[in-house]
């Protein structure tokens, strides 16, 4: 009885029509323990001490495309006694553990140094006995659906749980004949290749929109102020606050009310999914938002600092903590106008110029921001300015969109390519190539017929002096 459900059940992946059990002609269906020796315990030809050999940690496998980055060598004598995964050329690797097995880090072994390699042991080895191209095998595996089905049957605590070995060996995956599986390689290999130059293209593309939309917002305030503008610091424009510090003792209390923190201000966009509570008795107004205030990021990473949002009402009756400053304008400076003010400075630098730096992460406090510069036009052209500004904006989100629309539809081509590549539809098939259960036959004789291994029985130990058995 198999380990694991077959991925080709219920019409996943390798399931088409015609042949045997809803194959195409030639075809058959094999377990990886029957095309694979998993996680073999070494390499076909051991290296010298000063022999140097690769070494592939998990970061090296690009998620998603099959590749790794085997650049990386070290001398074999300094590194085989660790506790590493040893693979060579042509096998295929497959990241078992979580979150590394569902962004597919699955890749053929290929450029090694010395044709071997050391890595990580979070990878189980698949070396092939020559029934299925290491390539096949990659693509297969890096098959959504055929990852959806891996995670399922993981073991393990949360966040680090694994594929288990016996699974992924009773993985039974369609086999067609040796020369169609390169045909489907080659086919396959071509139209990716097609697609991530797409992929490029609209990377540039998404790329552009975000220089286009920072363009704008710079652009907001000239060089060189109209005399009719006033200049002014961020103080002299509005109030400026800090919101109020956590503490154990007001996680309960009689006046519970939501809190905005940094995880919750993004750039013109307040996320409500992971909102806070705390009890702000006897605060009175000073922590209560109101709508048009403007909330700006009082520690980030640097280029992110002073990042502004408007509190727009969401959620109703909120407070905001001290990881947050508060700024609520003057009545004759729009909330909108400040917003764009705000991420200006923030996209050409200005926040950062006046920050401090702790552990990566830089601070703008409230005296700080208050001495910034504010300039601002009369309340009317503030509000053309805004109107033009959005517009321009909007233009950029639909444009991105689209974009972002397209990419996913790159996603789909990818799995529909793979899906008809591995059901038969993909290449044309040759009837002279030699049928896949001939070929598979062939392999279980010669693998099958191997003794198993013979464990070396265990000499006695010598019994210690003055301990040697006295005659009954």
């Amino acid at each position: 009885m198999k380990l694991g459900l077959s991925a080709t059940a219920g019409g996943g992946p390798g399931e088409g029509s015609g042949g045997s059990g809803g194959l195409p002609a030639g075809w058959a269906r094999a377990t990886i323990a029957e095309l694979c020796d998993v996680n073999p315990r070494g390499f076909d030809e051991e290296p010298d001490d000063e022999d140097f050999v690769s070494q592939v940690p998990m970061a090296a496998v690009e998620a998603g495309t099959g590749r790794i980055d085997a650049s990386t060598q070290v001398r074999y004598g300094d590194i085989k006694k660790k506790s590493l995964t040893r693979f060579q050329e042509n096998d295929v690797l497959f990241a078992k553990i979580t979150p590394c097995m569902e962004n597919g880090k699955i890749a053929k072994v290929q450029g090694l140094v010395g044709g071997r390699a050391l890595g990580s042991t979070e990878f189980h080895v698949l070396r092939s006995r020559g029934a299925v191209l290491p390539e096949y095998l990659m693509h297969y595996l890096l098959q959504r659906s055929v990852r959806v089905i891996a995670e399922q049957h993981m073991s393990g605590a949360v966040g680090q749980r694994r594929v288990p070995r016996p699974y992924l060996e009773s993985l039974e995956i369609p086999v067609p004949p040796l020369p169609e599986q390169f045909r489907i390689v080659t086919a396959v290999e071509q139209q990716i290749s097609r697609i991530e130059a797409g992929e490029t293209i609209l990377a540039v593309g998404l790329t552009k929109v975000d220089e286009f939309r920072k363009a704008v917002i710079c652009s907001v305030i000239p060089d060189s102020l109209p005399s009719h503008w006033k200049s002014l610091t961020v103080g002299e424009a509005g109030s400026v606050d800090l919101g109020r510090q956590r503490h154990p003792s007001w996680h309960t209390g009689p006046e519970m009310r939501p809190y905005l923190r940094v995880a919750n201000v993004f750039e013109d966009c307040i996320d409500t999914s992971d909102v806070k509570e705390m009890d702000f008795s006897g605060t009175d107004e000073k922590y209560h938002l109101k709508v048009g205030d403007v909330l700006l990021n009082e520690g980030q990473s640097p280029h992110l600092l002073g990042r502004p949002a408007i509190y727009r009402g969401d959620p109703e009756g909120a407070a905001f903590q001290n990881t947050l400053i508060r700024f609520r304008p003057n009545v004759d400076i729009t909330p909108e106008w400040a917003l764009l003010v705000f991420r200006r400075h923030m996209h050409t630098g200005r926040f950062m110029k006046e920050s401090r730096i702790t552990t990566n992460i830089a601070h703008l406090s409230a005296a700080r921001l208050k001495m910034i510069e504010f300039p601002f036009p009369p309340i009317d052209e503030q509000e053309e300015i805004v109107k033009q500004v959005r517009q321009q904006l909007d233009n950029a989100d639909r444009i991105q969109a689209e974009l972002k629309g397209v990419a996913q539809g790159s996603t789909r081509l990818r799995a529909s390519l793979l899906h008809t590549a591995f059901t038969g539809a993909l290449v044309p098939q040759d009837p002279a190539d030699e049928p896949a259960s001939v070929m598979l036959d062939r392999v279980r004789a010669v693998y099958g017929a191997k003794a198993p291994r013979k464990r070396t029985a265990r000499k006695p130990r010598p019994t210690p002096p003055g301990q040697e058995e006295l005659p009954s």
